[in-house]
């Protein structure tokens, strides 16, 4: 761990909602993650790693700062892990209401969330770092708290509780985000 002042990381987010779990999960490393709300460019493709570096890449070359983006998706078992790098915009579209109709009749009710956290100084190439958590979807949204997907996804290593079910302090402990930044957390913390 770092035991002189926090060391500054800029997350280029537009949602609120990840930059406060993140930073909840940099905190315990002595890590300090700043929000930038700066608009990132992203680019398709089937790859979260790919994604989350290109947007670090481009926010660390523009904002002349040091970076982290992130990156996840929801994947379905039973819709061939669809929506995946595409749960965003399916999310804004459809809502957890439309994958649970989409899931009307199929049996398989696989899940996961995974996330990659991509790390970029100016002029330098992207360090990614990943996280997954497995589990089912739920028939139904339950639970008030989280966002996106939450209400629908019941974490494998858990009490059988949606993540919105769950306090954010529950959900760090095995979230897929919180597992892709506490790997780039215990990193930066021993090599800067």
């Amino acid at each position: 761990m770092l035991t002189g002042p926090k060391r500054t990381v800029y997350f280029t987010t537009g949602n609120k909602n990840k930059y406060l779990e993140a930073a909840r999960i940099a905190t315990t490393f002595q890590v300090k993650l700043k929000h930038l709300n700066w608009e990132k460019l992203e680019i398709q493709s089937q790859s979260l790693t790919e994604i989350a570096s290109f947007a670090a890449k481009q926010a660390a070359q523009s904002t002349r700062k040091v970076v982290v983006a992130e990156d996840a998706g929801f994947f379905v078992q039973g819709l061939g892990g669809f929506p995946g790098p595409y749960s965003s915009y399916v999310f804004d579209t459809v809502g957890t209401a439309g994958i649970l109709k989409l899931m009307r009749n199929v049996k398989s009710r696989g899940a996961s969330f995974q996330a990659a956290v991509a790390y970029c100084e100016p002029n330098k190439r992207p360090i990614c770092f990943t996280g997954t958590v497995r589990g089912s979807l739920a028939s139904r949204p339950r639970g008030l708290h989280g966002f996106g997907y939450d209400p629908i996804f019941v974490p494998r290593q858990g009490d059988g509780r949606t993540f919105a079910q769950m306090s954010m302090n529950e959900k760090n402990l095995s979230s897929h985000r919180a597992k892709a930044f506490t790997k780039f957390c215990k990193w930066f913390a021993s090599n800067r």
